[in-house]
């Protein structure tokens, strides 16, 4: 069982669960996208719209923390290997 998977995942070192790549490349997208739409909520008086917005970019430095992580494991696992940005 490799250790940059979840656990029961129908994905292998050959076939991943999912495109980490990818994955990274949205997580940093939305943590831009939701830290710019805050300061303009802010800045526009809407408190709510902005704690939301700031909630939500939370959650992306989360994922971008959990895809890393992934990222690392499946580096020990296949040292040398380049991965697209689809793997």
């Amino acid at each position: 069982m490799t250790r940059s998977q979840p656990r029961r995942a129908r994905g292998t070192v050959g076939h991943a669960y999912s495109a980490l790549n990818m994955r990274l490349l949205l997580a940093s997208f939305g943590l831009v996208t939701m830290t710019v739409f805050a300061v303009l909520a802010f800045y526009a008086d809407l408190a709510w719209l902005g704690v939301l917005c700031v909630v939500f970019a939370v959650v992306a430095v989360v994922d971008l923390i959990i895809i890393q992580r992934r990222r690392a494991a499946r580096r020990r696992e296949e040292p040398g290997a380049r991965h697209s940005l689809f793997e």
